[in-house]
């Protein structure tokens, strides 16, 4: 089972096993870095919970996810359509303020990364903000019918410096918002700049 097709089954568990975690610091500390009422993409939505708090703020979201069946639930709950892309479909120029991928892009493989990630820098405006969080360790493969890989700080300093149009905000480390969770999270903000052509 790969990780579209396991958020396609399991959609409504997921939902509510997600919608209610208050993750408000790392809401805050993202678009606190926004102007006001700028363009957010929430680059795999999941349930929709951080859309619905960028909406309730007045940010301009554009809601994403792989599965069909998360984007049918995520829709519902924020009141508006949700994109059914997979991260290689998608293809935005210099679009949006402010792209927040919570706990999404860890299900792309080392050996891809590099090519998702100039997507999503290349959706960004330049001075626009990148949140993005992976769990936190070593780990890369299977897992809970999933594919994850995980990251250390070294790991995601490395992913970040090796673009020249990206300037590293904060890396931070975090426990699970979930009580009945014991992992280590570990999330960047950055900045796209302009660079010399």
């Amino acid at each position: 089972m790969d990780s579209i097709e396991y958020y396609n089954k399991n959609s409504a568990e997921y939902f509510d096993h997600t919608i209610d975690i208050d993750m408000q610091e790392l809401w805050d500390s993202f678009t606190e870095y926004l102007p006001e009422g700028g363009s957010i993409l929430d680059l795999g939505c999941g349930s929709g919970r951080d859309s619905s708090y960028f909406i309730s703020k007045g940010f301009d979201v554009t809601a994403m996810d792989a599965s069909e069946e998360m984007c049918d639930l995520a829709s519902i709950h924020i009141g508006q359509d949700v994109l059914n892309l997979s991260f290689t479909e998608m293809d935005f120029d210099q679009v949006f303020d402010g792209v927040w991928a919570n706990a999404s892009l860890l299900h792309v493989p080392s050996n891809e990364i590099e090519d998702i990630f100039i997507k999503v820098i290349n959706s960004l405006k330049v001075n626009g903000i990148l949140y993005m969080s992976f769990r936190y360790g070593d780990f890369e493969g299977e897992r809970d019918y999933r594919y994850f890989k995980d990251y250390r700080t070294r790991d995601l300093k490395e992913l970040i410096a090796a673009h020249k149009n990206l300037e590293l905000i904060e890396i931070k480390k975090t426990e699970d918002f979930r009580n009945d969770k014991d992992y280590q999270w570990i999330y960047a903000l950055v900045r796209r700049i302009e660079t010399e052509q």
